[in-house]
């Protein structure tokens, strides 16, 4: 069967869960006291269920809560075989991580808590959902990818005696990255470099937004990202929006790695009303102020320095943009 029709399928049995009986005029306020809440679900051996939301569960927002809170109620977190079968645990899994943004932060993060309370039943089944969270939540690649949901889960993995220290330690460093940089915090300040020699401070660009782009010459998809970016009618009203006095938006590019000559011979290839720099001393790289995982990698900061967008993809910049034109 086609995925695409599978995973049209699961949106609408989701909507249809939650929002099933909506127009009754009982909503309950407290999920925990209804009655249903203490009957156990029956766990289906092979397969994956999604839980049977009680009827008596009327408002909209606390069936999303209850359906992410009991998500894996009919999973068998036992069986190890199932860590086997990526059509019913790994297609759930994804499922059950688009789900999470029906929620609020807090209930999702308690969500994330109890999965990962269940899933240490089993050692392997633990490891794996670990592996999972990783693949979804961390990976560069992955259009799930949220770093303020993978947190609480790293607090978890980092302090468990379920993996081995090696697993322990690349959790630890993961945690170490996703602390840095975060949206509403002040990024990391660091020195660029022009092409003539002049070093300046990152932090001391005066600029109502600052576009900062990690990229390399030979990277295709930075080349992308730049043709797009340039073309941007969005941005191009920001740039509008410059003048001698206020500057509406700066983009900055900084190239992290060594082969300068290469980054200066590109230069003619990237837009003339963009800084371009590179780390001289590579004191981004060394003392790790950015999670470099993927290039390009991009921040939207605000005229504090603050991050509004962290390694940020052209749809969201786009949008953001859009709504502040």
């Amino acid at each position: 069967m086609n995925p695409t029709f599978l995973k049209s399928f699961f949106v609408l049995a989701v909507s249809l869960a939650i929002y099933a009986c909506s127009s009754s005029k009982k909503a309950p306020t407290d999920i925990a006291g209804e009655d249903s809440l203490k009957q156990g679900q029956t766990i289906v051996p092979d397969t994956f269920l999604l839980p049977e939301i009680p009827s008596g569960i009327t408002n909209p927002n606390v069936r999303a809560a209850y359906l992410v809170m009991h998500y894996w109620d009919r999973f068998d977190f036992a069986n190890e075989k199932l860590t086997l079968r990526p059509e019913i645990t790994e297609q759930a899994f994804v499922d059950y991580i688009h789900i999470l943004s029906l929620v609020p932060f807090e209930n999702a993060k308690e969500s994330l808590n109890y999965t990962l309370r269940k899933a240490k039943m089993n050692r392997v089944m633990y490891t794996y959902f670990g592996s999972l969270f990783d693949k979804y939540l961390f990976d560069a690649n992955s259009p799930f990818r949220n770093e303020e949901y993978y947190i609480p889960v790293l607090q978890d993995l980092v302090n468990s005696d379920l993996l081995s220290e090696e697993e322990r330690s690349r959790y630890r460093f993961q945690l170490n990255m996703a602390l840095k940089n975060r949206v509403g915090e002040t990024a990391s300040d660091f020195v660029y470099t022009l092409a003539n020699g002049e070093s300046k401070k990152m932090h001391s660009i005066k600029s109502e937004y600052l576009l900062l782009i990690f990229s390399n010459p030979g990277c295709s998809t930075c080349a992308s990202v730049t043709e797009t970016l340039s073309k941007s009618d969005n941005l191009a009203m920001a740039f509008s929006m410059n003048s001698p006095s206020r500057t509406m938006i700066t983009v900055l590019t900084v190239y992290p790695d060594t082969d300068i000559d290469e980054w200066r011979s590109h230069l003619q290839h990237l837009p003339a009303n963009w800084i371009h720099s590179y780390d001289k001393d590579r004191v981004i790289t060394k003392q790790k102020l950015y999670d470099l995982k993927a290039i390009p990698t991009i921040y939207l900061l605000d005229r504090e320095k603050r991050v509004i967008l962290k390694d940020t993809s052209l749809e969201a910049i786009e949008a953001f943009f859009a709504r502040s034109n």
